[in-house]
């Protein structure tokens, strides 16, 4: 995106110094990378900076009105909803497609979440990038003016609050086999968080603890990366339920990973924001199907999506509630690597404090792909790509 440091970066670039760059970042925490680390990461000009930007503004406006809040809380599965839901989610990451529009790059956005991404990871993978590839001074991955160490203390400010980093727990089903597993190494690096798998909470009337070196600690807070879709497919058993009434605060209440989900997006308007439908709101498909692409609303990592789309698949689906028609975006060739161009999502992190009127954009990733679409099985046997970070002046 800006050809000059491209051209630098892939002069520079050997493989010797990949191996090397992996071999830290897989060392420096508890757990490995699960994922494939792209190559490189991304350099964003000036003029597409702006414009992503911009389209992260105008879809926050949307997020945070009134009408868009009292809509979304349509979004949780009755059997679902947790008490205690609270006004705003914590955690909020946009997704976007880089395409072309003429001869510019232009964001749109393909999916968000009021959910945890990876907030630790990439503090380390954005270290473990500069410490070896050349990256400009004035270039960073952070956003609203903070540094490393600003970021860390609102990542504090935020999951701990006042509490001790002991009573703070990262709530996971199974956490060491999950395949972010080092983003909860991360944080517990960084801010101290235990993971604990919410087989082994115990439940004492309405408090809740877990076991540490033989001792019951008092759970205070949890930052909740459990997804009920995982929940309900484990059967999971443990003397705790979401849906009980405990003394306990939660960062990032678990009923805004379906208010703010895909569930959102034909309630989105915009320039920067594809076509969509809910599959039950369509009296008459459009015309050309093959523009389209079918998401089940619940699913996460990108399980059960269609991109090949007729009206006799449509026809045979009977839980039409639970499905969105997306129109297709069409990524555009990014990043020049040795041997073919990759295409780039970029996501755009976002941390919401208590009392603050909106959410702060904090950080983003990138996944870039040489396939059809996104993700592993679509890029087998590739080189560059997978997940990284995008830097910015």
């Amino acid at each position: 995106m800006i050809p000059k440091l491209r051209e630098q970066f892939n002069a520079q670039f050997s493989e010797a110094r990949y191996i090397a760059f992996l071999d830290e970042l897989n060392s420096i925490l508890k757990y490995p990378t699960d994922f494939r680390v792209c190559e490189t990461p991304l350099f964003l000009s000036d003029e597409f900076n702006s414009e992503l930007l911009k389209a992260c503004d105008e879809i926050i406006a949307q997020l945070i009105t009134k009408e868009f809040k009292e809509k979304s809380i349509e979004a949780i599965p009755k059997h679902l909803n947790v008490p205690n839901d609270t006004d705003h989610p914590i955690f909020l990451s946009l997704d976007f497609a880089i395409t072309k529009n003429g001869n510019d790059f232009f964001p749109k956005l393909i999916e968000l979440q009021g959910f945890p991404t990876l907030y630790g990871y990439q503090y380390f993978l954005n270290r473990v990038v500069r410490k070896y590839f050349d990256i400009p001074d004035e270039f960073t991955c952070y956003y609203s003016g903070y540094d490393e160490d600003e970021y860390v203390d609102l990542l504090e400010r935020i999951i701990l609050a006042t509490e001790d980093p002991e009573q703070v727990v990262l709530l996971e089903i199974e956490p060491h086999k999950q395949k972010t597993r080092i983003d909860f190494a991360a944080m517990e690096k960084l801010i101290g968080i235990p993971e604990v798998c919410i087989s082994d909470l115990i439940k004492k009337d309405k408090k809740l603890f877990y076991k540490k070196d033989g001792r019951e600690i008092e759970i205070k807070r949890i930052y909740n990366r459990v997804i009920f879709d995982e929940l309900e497919r484990k059967q999971i058993e443990s003397s705790f339920s979401f849906f009980d009434e405990v003394d306990v605060q939660w960062v990032g209440h678990p009923n805004w990973f379906f208010r703010i989900s895909k569930y959102s997006l034909p309630q989105l308007k915009g320039k920067y924001v594809p076509e969509c439908y809910y599959l039950d709101d369509i009296k008459n498909y459009p015309e050309d199907l093959s523009q389209f692409v079918l998401k089940p609303l619940f699913s996460f990592a990108g399980l059960g999506v269609d991109v090949d789309v007729t009206k006799e698949k449509l026809d045979k689906i009977t839980d039409r509630k639970n499905y969105i028609l997306q129109q297709k975006v069409e990524y555009a060739p990014v990043i020049k690597t040795p041997d073919d161009y990759s295409k780039v999502e970029i996501r755009m992190m976002y941390l919401w404090e208590e009392n603050s009127p909106k959410p702060e954009l904090v950080l983003n990733l990138i996944r870039t792909s040489k396939g059809k679409m996104m993700g592993v099985d679509f890029n087998k046997n590739k080189t560059w790509v997978g997940s990284s970070l995008a830097f910015h002046q």
